[in-house]
């Protein structure tokens, strides 16, 4: 049994619109929860994005140059279910 999460950009401060200008990940790649998914540029600083969640990108939802803003979700990753969420604790 899987689920699908959806990871999104957490809180980047005073910020509504940042583009992305690096990814980490692609379709099918196996992240852990803190692995970076991509890098944002805001006037200030670049930050990377980690993961909430682990297991396999199932689908990237943004592109290099795209726009974001807190809560815009970036990736779906379909984790494991139950059994190994509590295998990881």
């Amino acid at each position: 049994m899987s689920q699908m999460i959806e990871v999104k950009v957490p809180d980047i401060g005073d910020f509504e619109s940042v583009p992305v200008i690096e990814l980490f990940v692609k379709v099918g790649d196996t992240i852990a929860v803190d692995d970076a998914i991509c890098t944002l540029e805001s006037d200030k600083a670049t930050m990377d994005v980690p993961s909430s969640a682990a297991g396999v990108v199932k689908e990237v939802l943004v592109n290099l140059g795209d726009k974001v803003g807190e809560g815009a979700v970036l990736i779906r990753v379909e984790a494991a279910g139950a059994a190994a969420g509590a295998a990881q604790a």
